[in-house]
């Protein structure tokens, strides 16, 4: 990876801040057992055949009945050889890890041979559909304690035991309660429980998107966006800060990951950043709220987002047009703020050393782009999301081949140089098929948990109990519901990662929005935003922890450096919860509607929203062309939230406030300037 100038001593990442932000990482993605001889080649061997197997799936037709198991099966088998019962035991397999993966694939096998008469007994299951039903919700309880840790295992078991004891609950909880055997029938026996829409969605398109990101990692993607990234905005006083904005959305796709874009991206801009004048915390917060970027920018965004598609019955392609001004908005909001660092900073100029120019670089790697672009363009065509990613993988795979040091499969294989098992799976092509399947297993246990909490709510008519709750705590008030709501999913959030906190709240909060005439789409993709912005929330603050393991800040200085930094955007959503108009943002959540879209309406709250983000930068910034006063802090951030607030008189007072603001940070730069002699 081409690196920038050499910096100083104090600004070099060492292995020990390398090794703290590898501990994130496994936090949000497990941790590992890494296994080498016969074990380490089986391990192999079987994540390549899960992801084979999901290609094929994506190709030809599996019913939905044989794809969701076997899928749960696999994330099983696989989490349960992979990922030790106890730290202690890393990097060992015991036999009880074996029994329960042949177990995961028992439960599986029983369920696909049962067939029809399987699931027609769901309310009166017998005794073995029992046996094997509870199993399967246990080894789904250990399996996300494994890869995710304690917190979403407690809160499942916390669901299931309301189901159990509703009748003993007060009102307005109380429900009729249900057996073991109805629990069973519903989480084992029906579509509608474990293999739910959370596991549809992970077995038909987050696990393919996990694939096409491993990918374009493997043949060499992720160094070229950085690199990419470097020559484009090197030079100028901004060009670091603007470097870290850019090169986190386009190395955001393909890693899938916020804290792992973090940590990649960290390691090599850190040293620029220290350079330039970014302070540890500063710098950290920066580099975290890239990474948190990396879930919500299309193309390839974070895994609810497919879920988001498959509740609202919407295309992908949907999905993403909802996602793009406010993308927009949210980058706004760092170039913003790495403008007004310059001047806070009173950073200098930096140039950067063995780095090709934009034009070398994009002549001989160009394909990456098409790779990345490809997906749209599939959708755009008629393809479906499903297939449109696996199309894309093909292009990847073969675009790869363009230039030797990007190819997937090693020249030397047919060259005869070395082992044929070296070759074949140090091969870059089973490295992304086998890191295809092993990227996805924490999303995939999180999404068959999240399927036991859904099928809790749906039997027990908890959604309709708690979106009446809120509610009544609201008076009615479409404001407070939404700051109740934004409140819940945020501390839904903070136990719990992005995907579960969305579904969760996703079945118990949107109704109450939507009660209160809110469009569906807007509903959840306010709570999307929200249940992303529980990622850099302290305690489960990992991008920010990982980005202060690696500059040496202080975590929660640096959690709260990376709150200011993505803090205007993320007043956004409140802007097309409230304001019909203000949905526009939304691109009205179809694309059979954007022909009839009022574009100018669309222009004016867009503008709107800018300014006001521009307004709450100011303000959290405390910088402008120079030091801004309290009172000019103040009122900035007043202006910020008149302007995110819906309402024509209320925008005007907003404009009339920014122009104050301005006014009194101009003339009082100018009366502190010497006047010519």
């Amino acid at each position: 990876m081409n690196l920038p100038a050499e910096p100083t001593s104090t600004a070099v990442v060492s292995d020990e801040a390398l090794r703290k932000a590898e501990q994130y990482i496994e936090e949000e993605e497990g941790a590992a057992n890494r296994m080498d001889g016969w074990r380490g080649i089986f391990l192999a061997a079987a994540a390549v055949v899960m992801s084979l197997f999901h290609l094929y799936s994506a190709y030809a037709i599996v019913p939905t009945q044989t794809l969701r198991p076997i899928h749960v099966a696999f994330v099983l088998f696989l989490s349960f050889l992979m990922f030790p019962v106890c730290k202690r035991l890393r990097h060992r397999i015991m036999w009880w890890d074996w029994a329960a993966a042949l177990m995961a694939i028992a439960v599986a096998v029983y369920l696909i041979v049962g067939g029809d008469d399987f699931t027609d007994r769901n309310t009166s299951p017998n005794t073995w559909d029992i046996v094997f039903g509870v199993a399967l919700i246990l080894m789904v309880l250990e399996c996300m304690r494994r890869t995710i840790g304690w917190i979403l295992p407690v809160i499942s078991i916390c669901f299931l035991a309301y189901a159990v004891l509703g009748e003993y609950l007060p009102h307005p909880w109380t429900h009729k309660g249900y057996g073991v055997d109805r629990i069973v029938g519903f989480m084992y026996m029906t579509l509608e429980g474990i293999y739910g829409v959370a596991v549809d969605v992970s077995s038909s398109l987050i696990i393919l998107f996990t694939i096409f990101g491993a990918f374009l990692q493997h043949s060499g993607a992720g160094k070229f966006y950085i690199d990419f990234s470097f020559s484009a905005m090197g030079g100028k006083p901004a060009g670091a800060g603007r470097t870290v904005v850019l090169a986190s959305f386009l190395l955001g796709g393909p890693s899938g990951s916020g804290v792992a874009t973090t940590v990649t991206l960290g390691t090599v801009a850190w040293p620029m950043l220290a350079k330039v004048g970014y302070e540890r915390n500063a710098a950290g917060g920066l580099l975290a709220a890239g990474g948190l970027g990396a879930i919500i920018s299309p193309p390839v965004m974070g895994a609810a987002a497919f879920i988001i598609a498959e509740f609202l019955k919407m295309s992908y392609l949907d999905v993403l047009l909802m996602a793009v001004i406010p993308t927009a908005l949210f980058y706004l909001a760092l170039f913003l703020m790495v403008e007004i660092d310059v001047r806070k900073y009173g950073m200098s100029n930096i140039v950067f050393e063995k780095v090709d120019t934009v034009w070398n670089l994009t002549r001989h790697y160009w394909f990456h782009f098409l790779s990345l672009i490809s997906i749209v363009a599939f959708m755009m065509l008629g393809f479906s999301p499903v297939l449109s990613v696996f199309w894309a993988i093909v292009v990847a795979f073969l675009a790869s081949f363009l230039r030797a040091d990007t190819a997937m499969i090693s020249y030397d294989l047919f060259r005869g140089r070395g082992t044929v098992s070296r070759l074949f799976f140090q091969s870059p092509l089973i490295q992304a098929l086998k890191a295809g399947s092993v990227g996805m297993l924490g999303v995939g246990a999180t999404c068959a948990g999240a399927g036991i909490i859904v099928g809790v709510v749906t039997l027990t008519g908890l959604g309709l109990k708690f979106s009446g709750i809120v509610i009544d705590y609201a008076g009615g008030s479409l404001l407070l519901t939404a700051i109740y709501t934004a409140l819940v999913v945020w501390v839904i959030g903070l136990a719990v990662p992005v995907t579960a906190s969305y579904i969760i709240c996703a079945v118990i909060a949107a109704p109450a929005l939507i009660k209160l005439g809110v469009p569906d789409f807007a509903a959840h993709m306010f709570i999307f935003y929200y249940a992303v912005l529980s990622e850099v929330s302290p305690p489960t603050a990992l991008s920010p922890f990982a980005a202060s393991a690696i500059t040496g800040g202080d975590p929660y200085k640096t959690t709260m450096q990376c709150w200011k930094y993505t803090m205007p955007a993320f007043l956004v959503p409140f802007i097309f919860v409230l304001d019909p108009t203000g949905q526009g943002l939304l691109l009205m959540g179809s694309t059979k509607a954007l022909a009839a879209a009022n574009w100018w309406s669309i222009a004016e709250v867009t503008v709107t929203a800018a300014a006001g983000i521009f307004a709450l930068a100011v303000g959290f910034q405390g910088w402008l062309l120079a030091r801004a006063s309290v009172f000019e802090r103040i009122v900035f951030c007043i202006a910020g939230f008149a302007l995110v607030y819906p309402g024509a008189m209320v925008d005007v007072a907003g404009f009339g406030l920014v122009l104050i603001a301005l006014a009194f940070h101009w003339w009082r730069g100018r009366a502190s300037r010497p006047t010519a002699a």
